[in-house]
């Protein structure tokens, strides 16, 4: 039934909504005379033009247009993005087209905890996009199911206009289910923890691809019973102070599902900072890079860590793969350590790419709600990962591998959706539906 379905958009798909070259006149590199950008009806123009990677009086080729269109789009609050030349005789502008998406969503909505079918959340989720035009986000969370919840969250990339100083901050309160199979153990039985989190994080944008935040936490966790290493303190409750650094290096050109470009981000976090005696660090890395190959033939690789140090790190906070890190090919499978590591290789080529489709026919549904950017991909991909309590020796008999293939299927800036088959190392199959990009 499933390639039925994706067999229909290919051809009909294909038919209705190709794109035409209508820039087969200019010829480049063009210099860029002025820039005008149309649609944005809420939008500031500034938000628009600082995520271009030229000015005015410099040239421009095809590719640059087309990465720009690509950085303007990743900013996740327009539809639809299209950037022409115009030409008055030697005077050339540059005129963006936008599409702006809803801003309000006050919808009802149902997740996968964890990647996990088992794990169903369910609630309201409102969230409120460039509500003054800045790119600032508002979200708001109440989650039922697994794992109930409530969150909170504020984000400004723009506190500080003339510095580029961002800032955030985030409330979250979650009944979660224990992850850790050692604290199962040391329990006897499954059991819960409350988590409530607190959170404020100030940054720098240096240029186009460098920022820099340092941010604080307050943790608030709250056990039924009190066994040392399920709780950092000397009782059922822990209270855990933090600060962190973290730096990013981002250059890749759609950040939804990127085609060009290196995202590299760094962390370092220390925990407790002394209280009651507890202290222990959490580094994070994580190096992304995408390319094309030959053609509409891309690839992209990632290499990341995670690992926590000193004597002090309770279960809860181990690094964990099969939660919100997977492995294709064992991807029920769940480890725990205190370091992980994963690599991850795939291939992909378009069957339809980057196709707008409207349905501004239908009544009522406001207009902004009726515009999608898709494609559709198949894509070859290897996996491997491990992780390793501290002291442990690892090799390479430590980690688990899979390959396999699959589709993507981009409805942008709403989501993607993913159906793989993957194979471990003894070629045992599975099939996996997930949503959002591997990586």
């Amino acid at each position: 039934m499933i390639y039925k379905i994706f067999f229909f958009i290919f051809f009909f798909g294909s038919a209705l909504f190709a794109q035409i070259d209508l820039q087969h006149d200019i010829i480049y590199p063009v210099r860029i005379d002025s820039v005008t950008i149309s649609g944005n009806e809420i939008t500031e123009p500034d938000i628009v033009l600082r995520e271009l990677t030229f000015k005015t009086g410099e040239s421009v080729t095809k590719e640059d247009l087309d990465y720009n269109r690509d950085r303007i789009y990743s900013l996740g609050i327009f539809t639809k993005v299209e950037l022409l030349i115009t030409r008055e005789k030697q005077y050339n502008k540059l005129i963006i087209y936008l599409d702006e998406s809803w801003y309000i969503y006050p919808i009802p909505f149902a997740e996968l905890k964890d990647r996990d079918w088992n794990k169903i959340s369910y609630g309201v989720d409102v969230f409120i996009k460039n509500f003054r035009g800045r790119n600032e986000s508002l979200r708001g969370r109440i989650g039922l199911g697994y794992d109930p919840s409530f969150r909170l969250e504020y984000y400004n990339p723009r506190l500080i206009v003339s510095q580029d100083i961002f800032f955030g901050v985030n409330f979250l309160y979650v009944n979660a289910n224990n992850k850790s199979s050692i604290a199962e153990v040391l329990h006897g039985n499954p059991f819960e923890q409350k988590f409530i989190n607190g959170s404020i994080s100030l940054g720098k944008r240096f240029d186009l691809y460098n920022r820099l935040a340092l941010f604080a936490t307050f943790n608030y966790v709250e056990t039924p019973f009190y066994i040392k290493g399920i709780n950092a303190f000397n009782g059922r409750i822990d209270r855990i102070p933090s600060l962190g650094l973290q730096y990013s290096y981002d250059t890749r050109d759609l950040a939804q599902f990127p085609h060009d470009g290196i995202l590299g981000m760094a962390s370092a976090e220390i925990k407790g900072l002394g209280f009651d005696n507890v202290n222990y660090m959490i580094y994070n890395f994580d190096y992304r890079q995408y390319q094309k190959i030959y053609g509409n033939l891309g690839s992209k690789w990632r290499t990341a860590a995670r690992i926590t140090s000193g004597e002090d790190v309770p279960y809860y906070d181990y690094s964990f793969i099969g939660y919100s890190e997977r492995i294709r090919g064992h991807y029920q499978d769940e480890r725990e350590g205190n370091i992980y590591y994963i690599t991850s290789a795939e291939l992909n080529y378009p069957i339809i790419r980057d196709v707008n489709i409207n349905f501004d026919f239908v009544p009522i549904i406001p207009h902004e709600l009726l515009r999608y950017r898709v494609a559709l991909y198949v894509q070859a991909f290897g996996d491997a990962g491990a992780t390793r309590l501290s002291g442990q020796k690892i090799n390479i008999k430590n980690f688990s591998s899979g390959y396999g293939a699959g589709l993507t299927l981009l409805i942008l800036p709403y989501n993607i959706a993913r159906l793989e088959v993957a194979f471990d190392e003894y070629n045992n199959m599975q099939w996996i539906f997930d949503l959002g990009i591997s990586f």
